[in-house]
């Protein structure tokens, strides 16, 4: 499927200078999201993932769905105070900020395999961040799934060590 003509370009947003990659008409196209939700369920199939994790907030829209389409669990990584329970956390920068992430301390076990998936590979600050709380719960990544990947930041040259499946790149 062309996913790109679901993209739309927001120049400025949320600050002068991005070029923001507006995913809402994909995801507001049901045929459009399911076909990409079916490429990431086949990914995480492939990677024989246990857990399904999407930061917050796009990585919800992405995530949830491939875990409720192979009944696996799904973990919310949150921004700062909003999980009620014992969290780790880690801070990050982004491309347009500082940031801080945090997971429920006992969300992930030892040896779980766990696909990461979100909206938007970019700076990689968030995924960092994604990936340090899940390998310091214990959890092993077997990959990363995105909708878009922006490669002119060169965030996939920091993972080296993870496979990626990305449906467009820009």
């Amino acid at each position: 499927m062309d996913y790109n003509k679901y993209i739309k370009n927001v120049p400025d947003f949320p600050v002068e200078g991005i070029q923001f990659k507006d995913i809402t008409p994909l995801i507001g196209n049901g045929k459009a999201f399911k076909a990409a939700i079916d490429e990431f369920v086949e990914f995480a199939k492939e990677k024989q993932a246990d857990i399904i994790v999407g930061p917050d907030a796009r990585g919800f829209i992405v995530g949830a769905p491939v875990s409720y389409a192979l009944s696996l669990p799904f973990i919310p990584i949150r921004k700062p105070g909003k999980l009620p329970r014992e969290t780790l956390n880690y801070d990050y920068e982004l491309e347009y900020g500082t940031n801080s992430l945090e997971m429920h301390k006992d969300a992930i076990k030892k040896g779980d395999k766990v696909l990461i998936m979100d909206d938007l590979l970019a700076t990689g600050g968030t995924l960092e961040a994604t990936i340090k709380l899940v390998e310091e719960a214990g959890g092993n990544v077997v990959g990363l799934g995105f909708i878009i990947e922006l490669i002119d930041l060169k965030a996939r040259d920091k993972l080296t060590n993870y496979p990626i499946k990305v449906l467009l790149k820009y």
